[in-house]
């Protein structure tokens, strides 16, 4: 009996599954509520509710740590719990901040809101103006990246009558002054990207209606999107234009409310950032300029207005190595902090420039082991002191967050988030894979100390858009994975930002599929190295990761007991038409190009799977709000491998976003859905390891 296989590498646009991709279409939601049906009366008994409640209510601890950042001298956060599920928006002093139960000002209720107003909202941040009690909210729906903004003041602590107000859209707003918004909205006739961000900037005005707010600075549509940035580290206010190319490439120019005046004479490939006087820049690429020739990767820095004036005499603030790379980098208080990763290890220094140079300071009573991260506390750099928090943890050591009083004081804890699990017999160890072209693939186990030969592993990774991937805390895997006796690994695969460009780029375009061996030749160490079987590793990767997931599913089968597979992009042929997704061309290439379209369909899943394989069984699962990656890819990837006659599960929930549920109790079901499959499937049941 022949299966039906479409669509497939020798004809790709032969798609019979491309009614899935109407995501509140009649047919694709009976398709999604059956799918629900079948895979929580399989994996949603007792065993997951037990669970479920078990995480969420460690997500809903109350001490958690309430992360904040700083305005007009108030710290502000949004506490999520199981009384609040959508959250409280709410603020307090630094002063208050510091004692065991500080005491927060309520400003807004969102569940109240959303009671209130029967609409699914939830907090997706604050738009702010130094000085002033008036605020730009934005409301998700369900957790979607397109927002609804409304003027509100936190001083009588409700929306503002006749205030700005923006119907749903992906959009963003900053302040001019106390009547004048710079808006950058897709919403409107021709406003949107082929991507669906923002395609122009507006000057909206107080008591004007959006249609009638001049456009002052936009792009052509086959860019990514534009936005502004409004600038008050100086004594005349001064406002950046940026024109973003693609996922890595920008256009960066100066000008006033009337529009973009001066583009600077940048690449287009260099990250930067000014504060008062000064810039700094981090090419991608090596830049030869007049007469000099700077590294791929260093951070460099020199006087603005000297630059302006033609000057490329850049002081080299950090020079990168092999396995040493700049992560990011801000400023605070006129001095700018450079985050490194020196062999996975944190580094932490500050550059002060002045008349005569700069000079530069490493951040002092950090652990130089683990994960750290280090940032401003003020939300607007022209109201800092320099102040800065840290986040410090390990696998198996709960977050702390310190304060750095003005960035040279030693740390001192503010909050403590308390132990989720038993960790006690646990060792975190360090190890290399070696993939298929010779280059080490570092990765981090967690696990009880030795081997066993059969351990429950939990493997993940990321490797895409130069983001680093780094050893966190993880209450989840922690209670229901490593307290029960199982191993996690965290693969760091190039794709990542963990070794500056070289490992991105390495992991870019065709660079892909070798991201994919890299995660491959880690599952293949692990049982090398007498840690577990095959048929004992469990994986899961997240969007780019859900390239991952599928791409082990159908090139390396035999190295995996079970996958789950979440919020993934995994059609590679129509990608760029559902969505974000031609904002990642740069990423992944064009497959609308025959010359690119070769390499993508080397590591396109849905056109790779076929009939008669040894697939292990796999969950797929997204969310119906996902505005982003476009819930299709997973709806298909999940009905193709279905008729093919493969062990294929599926969950959408309908709100999530981006993400894995719109409360804690959301959160932790996905979660959990995943634990108990995967468990399952790779013959594990709890606490027998």
């Amino acid at each position: 009996m022949s299966v039906d296989s479409r669509p497939t590498l020798s004809a790709p646009d032969d798609d019979p599954w491309l009614w899935l991709e109407e995501v509140e279409g009649a047919r694709a939601l009976e398709f999604v509520e059956r799918q629900n049906q079948l895979t929580l009366a399989k994996y949603g008994g007792a065993a997951f509710e037990r669970d479920r409640d078990l995480l969420a209510a460690i997500f809903d601890r109350p001490d958690n740590i309430p992360y904040v950042r700083r305005r007009d001298g108030y710290l502000y956060n949004l506490w999520q719990d199981a009384e609040h599920p959508r959250g409280l928006w709410r603020r307090t002093t630094l002063a208050e901040f510091r004692t065991a139960t500080p005491s927060w000002e309520i400003l807004l209720d969102i569940d109240q809101l959303a009671a209130m107003e029967g609409n699914d909202w939830l907090f997706s941040g604050a738009s702010s103006r130094p000085g002033s009690t008036r605020v730009i909210l934005a409301l998700s729906r369900g957790g979607s990246d397109a927002v609804t903004l409304r003027e509100f003041d936190t001083d009588t602590r409700s929306f503002v009558v006749d205030g700005f107000f923006l119907p749903e859209a992906k959009s963003s707003a900053e302040w001019v002054d106390a009547d004048t918004l710079l808006l950058s909205s897709a919403l409107g006739e021709g406003m949107a990207t082929s991507s669906g961000y923002a395609r122009s900037v507006r000057l909206w005005r107080r008591g004007t209606g959006v249609e009638q707010a001049p456009v002052v600075f936009e792009t052509s549509a086959d860019h990514m999107r534009v936005y502004s940035y409004v600038d008050n580290t100086v004594p005349s206010q001064r406002i950046w234009f940026i024109d973003q190319t693609d996922f890595f490439n920008f256009r960066t120019s100066l000008g006033t409310t009337a529009g973009a005046t001066t583009t600077l004479d940048l690449p287009s490939n260099i990250w930067m950032q000014t504060h008062g006087d000064w810039l700094s820049v981090k090419p991608r690429e090596t830049w030869s300029v007049a007469g000099h020739t700077y590294e791929a990767d260093a951070m460099l820095g020199m006087s603005l207005s000297a630059f302006m004036a033609g000057s490329r005499d850049f002081t080299v603030l950090f020079e990168p190595g092999p396995r040493r790379a700049l992560q990011g980098f801000s400023w605070s208080d006129g001095k700018l902090l450079l985050s490194i990763l020196d062999e996975l290890r944190p580094v932490f220094e500050l550059c002060t420039p002045s008349a005569s140079g700069w000079s530069r300071q490493k951040l002092q009573g950090l652990p130089d082991i683990g994960v750290v991260d280090v940032w401003g506390l003020d939300a607007h750099e022209s109201e800092s002191n320099g102040d800065l928090l840290a986040n410090v943890q390990d696998p198996l050591t709960p977050p702390s967050l310190m304060l750095l009083e003005r960035g040279v004081g030693s740390p001192v804890v503010l909050k403590q988030a308390p132990k989720t699990f038993n960790a006690d017999g646990l060792v975190v160890t360090q190890h290399e894979a070696v993939s298929v072209d010779g280059e080490r693939i570092p990765y981090v186990q967690t696990g009880p100390a030795g081997v066993s030969g059969a351990a429950p592993v939990y493997m993940t990774a990321y490797g895409g858009f130069g983001l680093a991937v780094r050893p966190q805390y993880n209450s989840s895997l922690g209670k229901l994975w490593l307290e029960r006796g199982g191993t996690t690994v965290q693969a760091n695969l190039r794709g990542g930002g963990e070794f500056g460009t070289r490992w991105p780029d390495a992991g870019r375009y065709a660079g892909k599929k070798l991201s994919h061996d890299d995660f491959a030749a880690v599952a293949a160490d692990l049982v090398r190295r007498g840690v577990t079987t095959p048929k004992r590793i469990a994986a899961q990767g997240g969007s780019n990761g859900g390239i991952l997931i599928t791409n082990m599913l159908v090139r390396y089968p035999e190295r995996f007991g079970a996958l789950f597979c979440t919020i993934p992009l995994i059609d590679m042929r129509r990608y760029t038409k559902l969505l974000a997704g031609a904002s990642w061309i740069a990423e992944y290439g064009d497959p609308d190009k025959p010359e690119e379209w070769e390499w993508l369909k080397t590591y396109s899943a849905y056109h790779n799977a076929k009939p008669g394989q040894a697939y292990p069984p796999i969950l797929i699962a997204t969310t119906r709000r996902d505005d982003r990656v476009h819930p299709g890819h997973a709806r298909k990837m999940a009905a193709k491998l279905q008729a093919m006659g493969y062990e294929a599960w599926f969950y959408e929930p309908a709100a999530g976003g981006h993400g894995y549920g719109k409360d804690n109790k959301e959160r932790a079901g996905f979660q959990v859905l995943g634990f108990q499959f995967l468990k399952e499937k790779i013959g594990w049941r709890d606490g027998e390891a």
